[in-house]
């Protein structure tokens, strides 16, 4: 079948809606941070799982490679086609219908192209609460933060994105559909195909719809900001937080000074709650569904504990709901702040919590060594261990020559996060930045298997080719 031929078979199929061609693929050709400018053959857009069946079996019939996109907010490249123009992106952006929601069950059925912030809200009207929360919530998607095994802020108490999955409907990479839109929360038999695709970043098939778990709404709330002596204040202040109810800890988030400032500094808006700036600074959100458990109290009384150790030297504790979203917009904005400062490089690295304050100062001190004058500007889920160790150019240079040195910065900290037992990537996925680390880091049975699954599920390597595996 030729180019021509495919792409007329498509647009019956699909409509002309259904087919992006010339400068309309635009949008679907570059990833967020703007590293890479592909060259697709086509951008398609099914409305449904059977229309993307169709699509799939169309490309993989003539042989034309297939990468998979949602809200395309990837930090790593994972939802991009190449330059050859012989690629062809599936998007989920028409596949928006959430099918169900079944408060006694606790689940939720939504379409992959459903946004989160839309089956958050989706969930809250019908009382209950789909807890999932990242910075780009208002653009991702159910698919893509499935695909990526996605993280956010508040991991700490619910869990990644594969833990709120219960079932998945896919297409595969020949285009037949698997129907696994099981809402069970126990079902032994076999493989458990679904873990397969969460997290595989669109090798191994395409994610449709997914069951999904809910939770009950909290009824009590309450959000402090924190300026803390150093790393190890912050870690010790979790630790004084899950100690006294573990349960109520929804998030708790480190930001460092050099990333806290470049928001104040660069994103409109935004104001810091406290009299001075610090060093370190440390976000507590608190959540609870029992009647009478008293946060506030609870915040109140281990703040002051924490200030009379010389732990937190000053903090904030929001008075309203536009205070809590105020104080959460500090920690949402330091991926914009960042961007609004010139290039930086992205370091989505984990330890084990206790090995955070070490991780972060040790990175901190050997990047400054490699590249003078530049700046670190680490922030993240110190509750989970996922930091995002990230590098900053130094004002006045050339970002491109900054940029060139991507691998190195990675690397500089990699030899650390090894060192403490991490993982190069927490919560961002492989994508094409990163497929030499993984032949790296997870070298022997370990890679010989992803590869061995990889074959036998796209024999023919045409599920989003160069992502995760290199060569595959």
């Amino acid at each position: 079948m030729t180019r021509d031929d495919l792409l007329a078979a498509l647009t019956q199929r699909l409509g002309p809606q259904g087919v992006l061609l010339g400068a309309d693929m635009a949008p679907h050709e570059t990833d967020w941070r703007a590293l890479f400018q592909g060259h697709a053959m086509a951008v398609l857009r099914p409305a449904s799982t059977e229309e993307m069946a169709d699509a799939v079996r169309l490309c993989a019939a003539a042989r034309v490679p297939m990468v998979p996109q949602g809200g395309n907010t990837s930090m790593v490249a994972g939802a991009t086609p190449d330059e050859t123009a012989t690629q062809i992106v599936l998007t989920t952006t028409r596949m928006t219908r959430i099918r169900d929601i079944d408060v006694n069950d606790m689940t939720m059925v939504a379409e992959a192209g459903v946004i989160l912030k839309l089956a958050q809200d989706a969930a809250r009207d019908a009382g209950a609460l789909f807890p999932l929360s990242l910075s780009a919530e208002g653009s991702c998607t159910i698919g893509g933060v499935l695909s990526t095994n996605a993280g956010g802020n508040t991991t700490v108490r619910y869990g990644n994105a594969r833990e709120l999955m219960l079932g998945l409907e896919a297409v595969m990479p020949d285009g037949t559909i698997w129907h696994g839109l099981r809402r069970l929360r126990k079902d032994n038999t076999g493989y458990a195909l679904r873990h397969l695709l969460v997290g595989a970043e669109g090798t191994l098939g395409i994610i449709t719809a997914a069951a999904l778990r809910l939770f009950p709404r909290p009824v009590e709330e309450a959000v402090a900001f924190c300026a803390v002596a150093d790393e190890d204040a912050a870690l010790s202040l979790f630790r004084r937080f899950r100690g006294r109810d573990e349960s109520a800890v929804r998030a708790f988030e480190y930001m460092s000074a050099g990333s806290m400032h470049l928001v104040l500094d660069h994103v409109p808006g935004v104001s810091l709650p406290l009299a001075e700036r610090a060093a370190h600074y440390v976000l507590v959100d608190l959540a609870s569904s029992r009647p009478g458990a008293n946060l506030r109290a609870l915040l109140e009384s281990v703040l002051e504990e924490a200030m009379e150790a010389g732990e937190v030297t000053d903090a904030a504790l929001a008075e309203s709901e536009a205070q809590r979203a105020a104080i959460w917009k500090l920690r949402e904005e330091h991926p914009e702040g960042q961007k609004r400062a010139g290039a930086s490089v992205k370091n989505d690295v984990s330890v084990p919590v206790s090995k955070v304050p070490e991780m972060v100062r040790r990175s901190c001190e050997a990047l400054t060594r490699l590249i003078p004058g530049s700046r670190p500007v680490p922030f993240g889920h110190i509750g989970d261990g996922n930091i995002h160790m990230n590098l900053a150019q130094e004002p006045g240079t050339d970002p491109a020559a900054f940029l060139a040195r991507s691998h190195d910065i990675m690397d500089c900290v990699n030899e650390i996060v090894r060192e403490l037992g991490g993982s190069f990537s927490a919560e961002h996925g492989v994508g094409r930045i990163k497929t030499d680390m993984v032949e790296d880091w997870r070298g022997g049975a370990e890679l010989a298997a992803m590869q061995a699954i990889k074959r036998a599920m796209d024999p023919h390597g045409l599920m989003n080719p160069g992502k995760v595996l290199r060569g595959l």
